[in-house]
């Protein structure tokens, strides 16, 4: 007689982690599309007058960075105080060399996860790090913001702008950081996407279908 296999619904991303979540992807595609154009103005041609789409484009780059800033700072708030604590729990693993080794053997399809958390190792010092780049990205950000808008917001944060800008050696730099963390950005979305579809392929669970609803399936034993 055929018996028909039950799985066991969790929940391991809360309402807030999964709007962010979606949130941040969409400040970070038109950060990179908008920082990408400010870069090289393609559209308008050198020797128009018309600086209309330049603004318009600069006003979304201005807009997605607050968005950003604000996420990010949300997302550390909530790591460390939100009552779920499933992300916490994932830094046991961190910490145990045996989780290390159980994931790494995972990925070249030598056993299963059996995380503590959420997220393997690997993934949590990966995104651990990916957020830093974000804050780091964010502060840039905003320097270069406090020297074009020297008034409100941009006024407030002047004094700061101008002793952060000396530390980094001036504004250039920061402008080149802000550009090579724009790369770690795309990098790092290409392999997280890459690797989330083949996780929900590899474990037959915690896949991309687990941000959208919050739940995740676990075939039950």
């Amino acid at each position: 007689m055929a018996t028909t296999a039950t799985h066991t619904r969790q929940l391991i991303f809360t309402p807030a982690i999964r709007i962010f979540h979606w949130l941040r992807a969409l400040a970070i595609l038109v950060l990179v599309l908008t920082g990408f154009y400010l870069s090289w103005p393609f559209l308008v041609a050198p020797a128009t007058n018309d600086i209309q789409v330049q603004s318009y484009i600069r006003f979304a780059h201005v807009v997605f960075g607050f968005v950003l800033t604000a996420i990010t700072i949300v997302r550390f708030y909530l790591f460390f105080f939100s009552r779920n604590d499933i992300e916490r729990r994932s830094f046991k693993d961190v910490m145990s060399l045996n989780s290390w080794i159980v994931q790494l053997k995972s990925y070249i399809w030598m056993g299963h996860l059996n995380k503590a958390g959420i997220y393997g190792p690997l993934q949590f010092v990966t995104y651990v790090a990916i957020s830093f780049v974000a804050l780091f990205i964010c502060i840039t950000g905003l320097v270069l913001y406090a020297n074009v808008y020297h008034e409100g917001l941009g006024g407030a944060l002047w004094d700061v702008s101008a002793w952060f800008t000396a530390q980094m050696g001036g504004l250039a730099n920061i402008r080149i950081w802000h550009h090579y963390l724009t790369w770690a950005f795309i990098v790092f979305v290409v392999i997280h996407v890459y690797m989330a579809v083949w996780s929900g392929i590899r474990f037959k669970h915690n896949s991309v279908d687990s941000i959208v609803s919050g739940y995740d399936y676990h075939k039950d034993h």
